[in-house]
Protein backbone atom coordinates (compact mmCIF):
# COMPACT_ATOMS: atom_id res chain seq x y z
CA UNK A 1 0.00 0.00 0.00
CA UNK A 2 2.08 2.64 -1.20
CA UNK A 3 1.57 6.96 -0.92
CA UNK A 4 -0.39 8.67 1.19
CA UNK A 5 -4.07 8.40 0.95
CA UNK A 6 -5.23 10.85 -1.42
CA UNK A 7 -7.92 12.59 1.17
CA UNK A 8 -9.08 15.84 0.35
CA UNK A 9 -10.24 18.77 2.57
CA UNK A 10 -10.90 21.92 2.02
CA UNK A 11 -12.42 25.86 3.70
CA UNK A 12 -14.25 28.69 1.84
CA UNK A 13 -14.93 31.77 3.52
CA UNK A 14 -17.47 34.42 2.75
CA UNK A 15 -17.87 36.18 0.36
CA UNK A 16 -17.39 33.05 -1.40
CA UNK A 17 -19.58 31.63 0.47
CA UNK A 18 -23.87 32.35 0.97
CA UNK A 19 -25.47 34.10 4.31
CA UNK A 20 -21.84 35.47 5.59
CA UNK A 21 -21.34 30.98 6.72
CA UNK A 22 -17.16 29.80 6.62
CA UNK A 23 -17.43 26.13 4.89
CA UNK A 24 -15.45 23.34 6.24
CA UNK A 25 -15.32 20.13 3.82
CA UNK A 26 -13.28 16.52 4.29
CA UNK A 27 -13.40 13.54 2.44
CA UNK A 28 -11.24 10.79 4.19
CA UNK A 29 -9.62 8.49 2.34
CA UNK A 30 -8.39 5.00 3.65
CA UNK A 31 -7.75 1.73 2.59
CA UNK A 32 -11.10 0.08 1.33
CA UNK A 33 -12.35 -1.86 3.70
CA UNK A 34 -12.01 0.21 7.00
CA UNK A 35 -14.45 1.06 9.16
CA UNK A 36 -15.25 4.49 10.50
CA UNK A 37 -17.60 5.14 13.11
CA UNK A 38 -19.08 8.51 14.54
CA UNK A 39 -18.54 9.27 18.06
CA UNK A 40 -19.86 11.80 20.01
CA UNK A 41 -18.08 12.41 23.10
CA UNK A 42 -19.33 14.61 25.95
CA UNK A 43 -17.86 17.67 27.82
CA UNK A 44 -15.57 16.16 30.76
CA UNK A 45 -13.49 17.28 33.65
CA UNK A 46 -10.69 14.45 34.70
CA UNK A 47 -8.32 14.68 38.01
CA UNK A 48 -5.76 16.27 37.84
CA UNK A 49 -2.52 13.87 37.28
CA UNK A 50 -4.65 11.49 34.57
CA UNK A 51 -3.12 10.16 31.60
CA UNK A 52 -5.39 9.52 28.54
CA UNK A 53 -3.99 6.48 26.11
CA UNK A 54 -4.04 7.58 22.48
CA UNK A 55 -3.56 5.47 19.79
CA UNK A 56 -0.37 4.16 20.61
CA UNK A 57 0.74 6.53 23.23
CA UNK A 58 0.11 7.30 26.92
CA UNK A 59 0.02 10.70 28.07
CA UNK A 60 -1.03 13.26 29.94
CA UNK A 61 -4.87 14.34 30.33
CA UNK A 62 -6.12 17.53 30.56
CA UNK A 63 -8.04 18.53 33.17
CA UNK A 64 -11.38 19.39 30.89
CA UNK A 65 -12.42 18.37 27.67
CA UNK A 66 -14.85 19.64 25.14
CA UNK A 67 -17.69 18.14 23.52
CA UNK A 68 -16.75 16.50 20.68
CA UNK A 69 -18.12 14.71 17.38
CA UNK A 70 -16.01 12.29 15.33
CA UNK A 71 -15.36 10.76 12.24
CA UNK A 72 -12.77 8.72 12.85
CA UNK A 73 -11.53 4.84 11.55
CA UNK A 74 -12.73 2.43 14.51
CA UNK A 75 -9.88 0.63 15.44
CA UNK A 76 -8.03 4.16 16.65
CA UNK A 77 -8.46 6.48 19.35
CA UNK A 78 -7.74 9.54 17.05
CA UNK A 79 -9.86 11.43 14.39
CA UNK A 80 -9.75 11.81 11.03
CA UNK A 81 -11.82 14.91 11.20
CA UNK A 82 -14.50 16.64 13.82
CA UNK A 83 -15.89 19.46 15.83
CA UNK A 84 -16.29 20.15 18.94
CA UNK A 85 -18.94 22.21 20.89
CA UNK A 86 -17.21 25.93 20.43
CA UNK A 87 -17.47 25.47 16.38
CA UNK A 88 -13.44 24.64 15.89
CA UNK A 89 -13.29 21.93 13.42
CA UNK A 90 -10.63 20.22 12.37
CA UNK A 91 -9.16 18.01 9.75
CA UNK A 92 -6.02 16.14 9.10
CA UNK A 93 -3.98 14.93 5.81
CA UNK A 94 -1.05 12.38 5.83
CA UNK A 95 1.68 14.00 3.34
CA UNK A 96 5.30 12.33 2.76
CA UNK A 97 7.91 14.47 3.02
CA UNK A 98 12.17 14.16 2.53
CA UNK A 99 12.56 13.54 6.06
CA UNK A 100 12.10 10.25 6.98
CA UNK A 101 9.32 8.90 9.32
CA UNK A 102 9.52 7.70 12.71
CA UNK A 103 8.36 4.15 12.59
CA UNK A 104 8.36 4.49 16.72
CA UNK A 105 4.84 4.30 18.29
CA UNK A 106 3.99 8.17 18.83
CA UNK A 107 1.21 10.45 18.70
CA UNK A 108 -0.47 9.90 15.28
CA UNK A 109 -1.70 12.91 13.01
CA UNK A 110 -5.32 11.56 14.02
CA UNK A 111 -4.51 11.56 17.45
CA UNK A 112 -3.21 15.09 17.27
CA UNK A 113 -7.08 15.84 15.56
CA UNK A 114 -8.63 14.62 18.53
CA UNK A 115 -6.39 16.41 21.32
CA UNK A 116 -6.94 19.47 19.24
CA UNK A 117 -10.35 19.44 19.15
CA UNK A 118 -10.68 18.20 23.08
CA UNK A 119 -8.73 21.09 24.60
CA UNK A 120 -8.84 24.05 22.36
CA UNK A 121 -11.69 26.88 21.91
CA UNK A 122 -10.47 28.62 19.22
CA UNK A 123 -8.92 27.39 15.87
CA UNK A 124 -5.30 29.33 17.22
CA UNK A 125 -5.72 27.57 20.56
CA UNK A 126 -6.01 24.21 19.19
CA UNK A 127 -3.40 25.05 16.74
CA UNK A 128 -1.20 25.69 19.83
CA UNK A 129 -2.11 22.78 21.69
CA UNK A 130 -1.10 19.86 18.78
CA UNK A 131 1.96 22.09 17.88
CA UNK A 132 3.35 21.57 21.96
CA UNK A 133 2.14 18.01 21.78
CA UNK A 134 4.07 17.58 18.91
CA UNK A 135 7.16 18.80 20.29
CA UNK A 136 6.65 17.03 23.46
CA UNK A 137 5.89 13.93 22.19
CA UNK A 138 6.92 13.39 18.23
CA UNK A 139 4.73 11.32 15.66
CA UNK A 140 4.97 8.68 14.59
CA UNK A 141 3.47 4.61 13.91
CA UNK A 142 1.20 2.90 11.43
CA UNK A 143 -1.35 5.09 9.98
CA UNK A 144 -3.06 1.62 9.01
CA UNK A 145 -4.61 -1.37 11.55
CA UNK A 146 -3.13 -4.11 9.21
CA UNK A 147 0.60 -4.32 10.01
CA UNK A 148 1.26 -6.03 6.53
CA UNK A 149 0.00 -2.62 5.50
CA UNK A 150 2.62 -0.87 7.75
CA UNK A 151 2.70 2.66 6.54
CA UNK A 152 3.94 6.34 8.73
CA UNK A 153 3.60 9.73 7.21
CA UNK A 154 3.65 13.31 8.45
CA UNK A 155 0.88 15.49 9.00
CA UNK A 156 -1.04 18.47 7.63
CA UNK A 157 -3.67 19.97 9.25
CA UNK A 158 -7.14 22.03 8.40
CA UNK A 159 -8.15 23.73 11.59
CA UNK A 160 -11.14 26.27 11.54
CA UNK A 161 -13.45 28.43 13.36
CA UNK A 162 -15.89 30.43 12.84
CA UNK A 163 -13.38 33.29 12.19
CA UNK A 164 -10.07 32.20 10.66
CA UNK A 165 -8.67 29.09 9.86
CA UNK A 166 -5.20 27.80 9.85
CA UNK A 167 -2.98 25.83 7.91
CA UNK A 168 -0.46 23.69 9.76
CA UNK A 169 1.83 21.68 7.80
CA UNK A 170 4.49 19.37 9.84
CA UNK A 171 7.81 17.76 9.62
CA UNK A 172 8.35 15.21 12.48
CA UNK A 173 8.79 17.72 15.54
CA UNK A 174 9.07 20.79 13.46
CA UNK A 175 6.00 22.72 11.98
CA UNK A 176 5.16 25.89 10.16
CA UNK A 177 1.65 27.73 10.12
CA UNK A 178 0.01 29.72 7.84
CA UNK A 179 -3.26 32.19 8.85
CA UNK A 180 -6.00 32.01 6.41
CA UNK A 181 -9.24 35.03 6.81
CA UNK A 182 -10.54 34.47 3.28
CA UNK A 183 -11.12 32.67 0.01
CA UNK A 184 -10.88 29.33 -0.60
CA UNK A 185 -8.05 26.75 0.91
CA UNK A 186 -7.55 23.19 0.41
CA UNK A 187 -5.16 20.93 1.75
CA UNK A 188 -4.45 17.65 0.07
CA UNK A 189 -1.54 14.71 0.88
CA UNK A 190 1.09 16.83 -0.18
CA UNK A 191 2.81 20.04 0.99
CA UNK A 192 1.46 23.45 0.44
CA UNK A 193 3.10 26.41 2.42
CA UNK A 194 5.24 27.82 0.65
CA UNK A 195 6.56 31.65 1.52
CA UNK A 196 3.96 32.93 3.47
CA UNK A 197 4.19 31.92 6.97
CA UNK A 198 2.85 33.27 9.62
CA UNK A 199 4.37 30.93 12.64
CA UNK A 200 6.94 28.32 12.58
CA UNK A 201 8.64 26.35 14.85
CA UNK A 202 11.80 28.48 16.54
CA UNK A 203 14.44 25.64 15.00
CA UNK A 204 12.74 25.10 12.10
CA UNK A 205 14.80 27.19 9.50
CA UNK A 206 18.07 25.95 11.28
CA UNK A 207 16.79 22.36 10.61
CA UNK A 208 16.68 22.81 7.37
CA UNK A 209 20.13 24.05 6.76
CA UNK A 210 21.65 21.62 9.43
CA UNK A 211 20.41 19.02 6.95
CA UNK A 212 21.76 20.56 3.64
CA UNK A 213 18.30 21.38 2.33
CA UNK A 214 18.21 25.49 2.61
CA UNK A 215 21.01 28.17 2.90
CA UNK A 216 20.44 31.38 3.72
CA UNK A 217 21.65 33.26 0.49
CA UNK A 218 17.88 31.28 -0.72
CA UNK A 219 14.06 32.32 -0.02
CA UNK A 220 12.92 29.77 2.87
CA UNK A 221 9.72 27.92 0.78
CA UNK A 222 8.96 25.63 2.54
CA UNK A 223 6.99 23.14 0.80
CA UNK A 224 9.78 23.19 -1.67
CA UNK A 225 12.48 22.67 1.11
CA UNK A 226 10.84 19.67 2.56
CA UNK A 227 8.66 17.95 -0.33
CA UNK A 228 10.05 14.83 -1.39
CA UNK A 229 9.45 15.69 -4.77
CA UNK A 230 11.03 18.79 -6.79
CA UNK A 231 7.88 19.05 -8.95
CA UNK A 232 4.98 21.18 -7.91
CA UNK A 233 1.81 20.02 -7.05
CA UNK A 234 -1.57 21.76 -6.23
CA UNK A 235 -4.79 20.37 -5.28
CA UNK A 236 -7.06 19.19 -7.49
CA UNK A 237 -9.94 20.25 -5.43
CA UNK A 238 -9.02 23.34 -5.53
CA UNK A 239 -9.36 24.48 -8.51
CA UNK A 240 -12.66 22.73 -8.97
CA UNK A 241 -13.84 25.00 -5.59
CA UNK A 242 -12.53 28.20 -7.06
CA UNK A 243 -13.90 27.50 -10.92
CA UNK A 244 -17.72 27.29 -8.90
CA UNK A 245 -19.50 30.51 -10.62
CA UNK A 246 -22.06 30.74 -7.95
CA UNK A 247 -21.63 31.09 -3.63
CA UNK A 248 -20.68 28.10 -2.35
CA UNK A 249 -23.10 26.44 -0.05
CA UNK A 250 -23.58 23.26 1.32
CA UNK A 251 -25.09 21.64 -1.51
CA UNK A 252 -22.26 22.59 -4.02
CA UNK A 253 -19.71 21.10 -1.30
CA UNK A 254 -21.37 18.04 -1.10
CA UNK A 255 -21.74 17.86 -5.26
CA UNK A 256 -17.77 18.83 -4.86
CA UNK A 257 -17.03 16.18 -1.86
CA UNK A 258 -18.67 13.47 -4.41
CA UNK A 259 -16.44 14.04 -7.51
CA UNK A 260 -15.11 11.31 -8.83
CA UNK A 261 -13.94 12.53 -12.38
CA UNK A 262 -11.06 14.30 -10.66
CA UNK A 263 -10.57 11.69 -8.18
CA UNK A 264 -12.17 13.81 -5.04
CA UNK A 265 -14.07 11.17 -4.39
CA UNK A 266 -11.64 8.51 -3.80
CA UNK A 267 -12.64 4.83 -5.34
CA UNK A 268 -9.59 2.74 -6.29
CA UNK A 269 -8.37 -0.60 -5.67
CA UNK A 270 -6.27 0.63 -2.62
CA UNK A 271 -8.36 3.31 -1.15
CA UNK A 272 -11.93 4.58 -0.95
CA UNK A 273 -13.38 7.61 0.36
CA UNK A 274 -14.64 5.86 3.63
CA UNK A 275 -16.29 8.90 5.75
CA UNK A 276 -17.02 12.47 4.55
CA UNK A 277 -18.45 15.35 6.43
CA UNK A 278 -19.53 19.39 5.74
CA UNK A 279 -19.86 21.78 8.17
CA UNK A 280 -21.42 25.09 8.60
CA UNK A 281 -20.06 27.78 10.67
CA UNK A 282 -21.85 31.04 10.70
CA UNK A 283 -19.82 34.17 11.84
CA UNK A 284 -23.01 35.06 13.94
CA UNK A 285 -22.71 33.67 17.15
CA UNK A 286 -26.14 33.82 17.75
CA UNK A 287 -26.56 31.13 14.39
CA UNK A 288 -25.40 27.46 15.40
CA UNK A 289 -23.05 25.33 13.84
CA UNK A 290 -23.88 22.36 11.88
CA UNK A 291 -22.11 19.52 11.02
CA UNK A 292 -23.29 16.68 7.89
CA UNK A 293 -21.55 13.42 8.44
CA UNK A 294 -21.95 10.14 6.46
CA UNK A 295 -20.52 7.83 8.93
CA UNK A 296 -20.89 5.27 5.97
CA UNK A 297 -18.22 5.23 2.59
CA UNK A 298 -18.38 6.68 -0.65
CA UNK A 299 -19.79 10.16 -0.63
CA UNK A 300 -21.84 9.61 -3.86
CA UNK A 301 -23.97 6.71 -2.59
CA UNK A 302 -23.94 8.21 1.34
CA UNK A 303 -26.61 10.49 2.98
CA UNK A 304 -24.88 13.12 5.04
CA UNK A 305 -26.65 13.29 7.91
CA UNK A 306 -26.58 16.82 10.27
CA UNK A 307 -25.48 16.95 14.07
CA UNK A 308 -25.66 20.02 15.83
CA UNK A 309 -23.67 20.65 19.65
CA UNK A 310 -26.41 20.84 22.66
CA UNK A 311 -26.38 19.44 26.33
CA UNK A 312 -27.47 15.47 26.39
CA UNK A 313 -27.32 14.89 22.80
CA UNK A 314 -28.41 10.99 22.16
CA UNK A 315 -25.73 8.60 21.83
CA UNK A 316 -26.13 6.93 18.14
CA UNK A 317 -24.89 3.35 19.16
CA UNK A 318 -25.41 2.11 15.61
CA UNK A 319 -23.26 3.93 13.98
CA UNK A 320 -20.08 3.79 16.40
CA UNK A 321 -18.00 0.51 16.82
CA UNK A 322 -15.86 1.16 20.02
CA UNK A 323 -16.78 1.18 23.42
CA UNK A 324 -16.72 4.66 25.23
CA UNK A 325 -14.07 4.60 27.44
CA UNK A 326 -10.08 5.33 27.70
CA UNK A 327 -9.44 1.85 26.32
CA UNK A 328 -9.72 1.17 22.65
CA UNK A 329 -11.66 -1.79 22.08
CA UNK A 330 -10.46 -5.46 21.22
CA UNK A 331 -12.09 -5.84 18.65
CA UNK A 332 -12.10 -8.34 15.45
CA UNK A 333 -11.77 -6.76 11.54
CA UNK A 334 -15.29 -7.88 11.22
CA UNK A 335 -16.74 -6.63 14.70
CA UNK A 336 -15.97 -3.15 13.60
CA UNK A 337 -19.33 -3.00 11.28
CA UNK A 338 -20.97 -0.65 12.64
CA UNK A 339 -25.03 -1.54 12.53
CA UNK A 340 -25.13 1.27 10.04
CA UNK A 341 -22.01 0.43 8.23
CA UNK A 342 -23.64 -3.30 7.84
CA UNK A 343 -26.44 -1.70 6.29
CA UNK A 344 -25.72 0.69 3.75
CA UNK A 345 -22.94 -2.08 2.49
CA UNK A 346 -26.56 -4.08 1.72
CA UNK A 347 -28.12 -1.22 0.08
CA UNK A 348 -24.66 -0.52 -1.65
CA UNK A 349 -25.23 -4.53 -2.86
CA UNK A 350 -28.62 -3.41 -4.09
CA UNK A 351 -27.94 -0.24 -5.81
CA UNK A 352 -25.00 -1.94 -8.20
CA UNK A 353 -26.90 -5.21 -8.73
CA UNK A 354 -30.22 -4.46 -9.13
CA UNK A 355 -30.84 -1.07 -11.35
CA UNK A 356 -34.08 -0.29 -10.93
CA UNK A 357 -34.48 -1.14 -7.13
CA UNK A 358 -31.32 0.68 -6.87
CA UNK A 359 -32.30 3.79 -8.44
CA UNK A 360 -35.08 3.92 -6.30
CA UNK A 361 -33.13 3.43 -3.25
CA UNK A 362 -30.56 6.12 -4.06
CA UNK A 363 -34.10 8.90 -4.71
CA UNK A 364 -35.14 7.91 -1.08
CA UNK A 365 -31.93 8.50 0.19
CA UNK A 366 -31.25 11.79 -1.72
CA UNK A 367 -35.12 12.55 -0.28
CA UNK A 368 -33.80 12.10 3.33
CA UNK A 369 -30.41 14.36 2.58
CA UNK A 370 -32.56 16.93 1.35
CA UNK A 371 -34.81 16.90 4.57
CA UNK A 372 -32.07 17.39 6.40
CA UNK A 373 -30.68 20.31 4.70
CA UNK A 374 -33.75 22.15 3.87
CA UNK A 375 -34.87 21.93 7.68
CA UNK A 376 -31.51 23.23 8.68
CA UNK A 377 -31.60 26.21 6.28
CA UNK A 378 -34.67 26.94 7.79
CA UNK A 379 -32.87 26.71 11.14
CA UNK A 380 -29.72 29.14 10.22
CA UNK A 381 -31.97 31.20 8.20
CA UNK A 382 -34.83 31.83 10.87
CA UNK A 383 -35.39 34.23 13.86
CA UNK A 384 -36.38 31.88 15.92
CA UNK A 385 -33.86 30.89 18.61
CA UNK A 386 -32.37 27.53 19.06
CA UNK A 387 -34.56 24.97 20.76
CA UNK A 388 -32.25 22.19 21.96
CA UNK A 389 -34.85 20.14 23.07
CA UNK A 390 -35.57 19.77 19.57
CA UNK A 391 -32.20 18.79 18.27
CA UNK A 392 -30.68 16.85 21.04
CA UNK A 393 -31.63 13.28 18.63
CA UNK A 394 -31.03 14.74 15.24
CA UNK A 395 -28.19 12.96 14.59
CA UNK A 396 -29.84 9.55 16.17
CA UNK A 397 -33.31 10.26 14.33
CA UNK A 398 -31.21 10.91 11.20
CA UNK A 399 -29.41 7.38 11.17
CA UNK A 400 -32.20 5.01 12.40
CA UNK A 401 -34.50 6.46 9.61
CA UNK A 402 -31.55 6.15 6.79
CA UNK A 403 -30.98 2.13 9.13
CA UNK A 404 -34.96 1.45 8.19
CA UNK A 405 -35.36 2.41 4.76
CA UNK A 406 -32.59 0.22 4.08
CA UNK A 407 -34.23 -2.73 5.55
Amino acid sequence: MAGAPPSFCFVAFPPRTENDQILFAKNSARPRDEVQEVLYIPASNHDPGSKVKCTYLEIEQSQKTHAVILSKPAWMWGAEMGANEHGVCIGNEAVITREAVSDTNLLLGMDLVRLGLERGATAKEALDIIVTLLEEHGQGGNYFEQECAGQAFQSSFLIVDRVEAWVLETVGKFWAAQKITGGVRCICNHLSLKTQIDLEHPGLKSYAKSQGWWSEDKEFNYSEIFSEDEKEEDCTGKETVEHQEDNLSVQTMLSILRDKSRGICVDSETFLTTASSVSVLPQDEGRPCIHFLTGTPDPSRSVFKPFIFVEDVKLVPSAQSSCLGEELCAHGDHEWRHELYEAHQCALTLIEKEQDEGERLMCIMQGLENQGLEAMEDLLNGTKPLDPAEVVDLFFDCVDTEIKFYK
